[in-house]
């Protein structure tokens, strides 16, 4: 009984991610209080509680399924074959990543990032998974010497949220044009 018990949880748990996602992805972080996600995944911040061990581990989850939501959309965006040269997968995936479908996700992890280069929990541990996955989801479509990928994907990491930023704050024009110039990085 116990068992099933767990199950269920597990299940409502997970049934949850998706209205939670959604409403971050709307509201931002200024709409993560425990009151306003319960109301938009149709429940209490009780039963919230119930489901999740506290607002870190409601966060940490949802934050996490929003990065598998963008993994997976940019996945069939840029596939991992075949590998290509730095400047040309920094262009692809920044038009990937000004879809309005994706455009929310590199909002909300603007703001994770601010939030965690102040200091705040739980948003440092939270970006550094997302952070170290991009990087590695990078690595791995880039034609580079097996031991430049990883450092290459971190760049190209830092590049996109550089763009991103710029598009944030009104600059997307210029952004696009850095997407396309890439004048550090050897075309292929």
């Amino acid at each position: 009984m116990l068992r099933r018990r767990m199950g269920i949880r597990e299940d409502r748990r997970q049934a949850l991610l998706d209205p939670l996602a959604d409403h971050l992805l709307r509201q931002g972080l200024g709409g993560a209080g425990l009151r306003a996600m319960a109301a938009a995944a149709g429940t209490s911040d009780r039963m919230l509680l119930y489901y999740f061990a506290d607002k870190d581990d409601v966060l940490s989850a949802v934050l996490g399924h929003v990065a598998e939501r963008l993994a997976t959309l940019l996945e069939a965006a840029v596939p991992p074959t075949p590998r290509r040269r730095f400047a040309p997968l920094l262009e692809e995936v920044w038009a990937a990543l000004r879809r309005p479908a994706l455009q929310g996700c590199m909002r909300l992890w603007l703001e994770v990032a601010a939030r965690s280069g102040r200091g705040e929990a739980p948003y440092r541990a939270i970006a550094a998974d997302i952070a170290d996955h991009f990087a590695a989801w990078a690595a791995e479509r880039l034609d580079a010497p097996e031991a430049e990928r990883l450092h290459q994907g971190a760049l190209l990491s830092a590049t996109v949220d550089g763009l991103a930023l710029l598009g944030a704050v009104g600059r997307g024009r210029l952004a696009d044009a850095a997407a396309r110039s890439a004048p550090f990085a050897e075309r292929g």
